[in-house]
């Protein structure tokens, strides 16, 4: 089993910035992939961004520029820096990791981009 844990949300007012961490704990078997997902109410989930334990990112269109993912692999962490937040950009934002074809999510914590 693996659990995750999410810290780092909060308000934010347009324009600032956020940084998100999620510790991944238990049976963090390597290689695997960490990714940040997002919920907004009324929406469904999406992908924000991934990386793999060997550094592969990739971004969904709605960050790219203004994110920027990283992990820490002797920690079993993952971020995600966010700049230039957008009121759309107020979600749930969810830890997940992909080990061996199995799936884990964290609960989330939560951000909102409000003056």
């Amino acid at each position: 089993q693996v659990q995750l844990a999410e810290s780092g949300g909060g308000l934010v007012q347009p324009g600032g910035s956020l940084r998100l961490s999620c510790a991944a704990s238990g049976s963090v078997f390597r290689p695997n992939t960490m990714a940040w997902y997002r919920q907004a109410p009324g929406k469904q989930r999406e992908l924000v961004a991934v990386i793999t334990s060997g550094g592969t990112i990739r971004y969904a269109d709605s960050g790219k520029g203004r994110f920027t993912i990283s992990r820490d692999n002797a920690k079993n962490m993952v971020y995600l820096q966010m700049n230039s937040l957008k009121p759309e950009d107020t979600a749930v934002y969810i830890c997940n990791i992909l080990i061996s074809a199995v799936n884990y999510w964290g609960q989330g914590t939560q951000v909102t981009v409000s003056s």
